[in-house]
């Protein structure tokens, strides 16, 4: 998690620009965004607490990569990351979820990212601990005079006593062990039977998730510990016993204590359909207003810096990086309230995608789709190739299709290439043999998806 401080701002868009094409002004804003929080840590005066983050507000269409950016981001300052729609809040009633659960969600990112740095240092002592606990299955130690292992051993090797009977057969069956012989051979084993407390009802239903899930783990930790007879084979049986033997050298407390310092300082928390609880511009009175001011209201103070509850601790929300975003067709920035604007100084406009962006998106991220169906095919032992003019016709289609039915940005290309691509993947490999090649033509795109641009109504039903 240390390489993130030697990254500059120019480096990071660099880093975003391998996976997500255009949209210069959003990447720098949040590399800068990312570098001062960097920046903020290294402050050595008092004043670093009262550094805060610049949250970010994107604006833009769905498909033009406001989703991706942020969560690009959080890969590349290995952060942890939460996305929630603003929209989810006032479903049910007059609010629907829990405007703080996206804070506990943070946490148990931050919490996963932690243990996964913590299990992979310990990882090496806890093999070795495991394949004794297999040996001492197979192999039972000598545990005093006169006692005889069943199995035997050459004559010319003949040893001198038990003991040492039993550490050269040991030693053989190590080697049997790291070489996967014995991966199928069945074994008895001991693991910790779950026992899962059921609170019901306390309170009236009054505690909130983080106070019952707290209960639960404090119950759950007095009651003795059970264990269970399991028979498997070796292969299956390592790695139960290496991911028990893994929680047993991490201290847990450890781990909530550095994931409640890492949420905090690092965490980055993406609303998206901001735009979808913004009050519309010149409504009075009641209804579905109200409740989407009420969401807002409730999300001034996570926003502003406020103290949650999680069920590994109390977290404090000043210094998270808060980015939202929304399409805003119908609703304007400022039909938010005021409050809740000017905690998102920073605001940023994506472009929509031209024909070029898609062509680019098609061929260049490390991710692209192209790729993507070529490792799928590669798979299967099929080569998959596109000419260069296809990959041209496959993006004027696309962006025609967006132009015609519904602009959905870079999405219209899942669909398209699915359109394009879905009869070989079905005829692979019963009717397309392993060590075929597959040429995609202009001609080809031409062919099978022309139709849905001259047939607007067969488009919009299929993309």
């Amino acid at each position: 998690m240390n390489q993130t401080f030697s990254l500059t701002p120019r480096q990071i868009v660099e880093e975003l620009d391998k996976y997500i094409i255009g949209q210069g002004d959003a990447k720098r804003n949040v590399a800068i965004a990312l570098r001062n929080r960097i920046r903020r840590m290294m402050v050595k005066t008092d004043i670093q607490k009262d550094i805060v983050p610049n949250n970010i507000l994107m604006i833009g269409s769905t498909g033009v990569g406001k989703t991706e950016i942020a969560r690009r981001l959080a890969k590349v300052a290995q952060a942890p990351f939460t996305k929630v729609e603003a929209s989810k809040f006032t479903e049910v009633g007059y609010v629907g979820r829990d405007v703080e659960s996206m804070v506990r969600d943070l946490v148990e990112q931050a919490v996963h990212l932690v243990r996964e740095v913590k299990n992979e240092a310990v990882k090496a002592r806890a093999a070795e601990a495991v394949e004794e606990q297999i040996l001492d299955i197979l192999i039972p130690p000598v545990k005093g005079a006169g006692f005889r292992t069943p199995l035997s051993i050459t004559q010319e090797e003949e040893p001198t006593n038990d003991q040492e009977l039993n550490e050269r057969t040991r030693e053989r069956f190590r080697e049997k062990l790291r070489n996967g012989e014995l991966d199928e051979r069945k074994i008895e084993i001991n693991v910790k039977a779950s026992s899962p407390v059921g609170i019901g009802m306390i309170g009236n239903g009054m505690m909130d998730d983080a106070s019952m899930a707290g209960l639960q783990d404090m119950i759950s930790g007095m009651m003795p510990k059970r264990t269970k007879k399991r028979k498997l084979n070796i292969a299956e049986a390592r790695k139960v016993l290496l991911e028990e033997e893994v929680s047993k050298l991490v201290d847990f407390d450890e781990v909530k204590e550095e994931a409640i310092k890492l949420a905090e300082n690092n965490g980055i928390i993406f609303i998206d359909e901001i735009d979808k609880i913004a009050s519309k511009s010149g409504k009075n009175g009641g209804g579905p207003d109200v409740s989407r001011e009420g969401v807002q209201r409730d999300l001034l103070p996570i926003v502003e810096g406020s103290s949650v509850n999680t069920k590994y601790g109390v977290i404090n929300t000043d210094h998270i990086l808060f980015i939202a975003a929304g399409a805003f067709h119908v609703s304007k920035p400022s039909d938010l309230i005021p409050e809740l604007q000017g905690r998102f100084p920073i605001r940023v406009e994506l472009n929509s995608l031209t024909q070029e962006d898609f062509s680019r998106i098609l061929r260049e991220p490390k991710n692209a789709l192209t790729k993507q169906y070529q490792a799928l095919f590669d798979a299967e032992g099929v080569s998959l190739e596109f000419k260069d003019e296809a990959i041209e016709e496959i993006a004027r289609i696309a962006f025609l299709i967006n132009q015609e039915v519904e602009n959905i940005g870079a999405r219209r290309l899942h669909t398209v290439m699915s359109h394009l691509l879905n009869d070989f993947l079905f005829d692979v490999p019963d009717n397309i043999e392993p060590n075929s090649k597959i040429m995609i033509t202009k001609e080809m795109v031409q062919d099978r998806l022309n139709s849905l641009v001259k047939n607007r109504d067969l488009s919009q039903y299929i993309l």
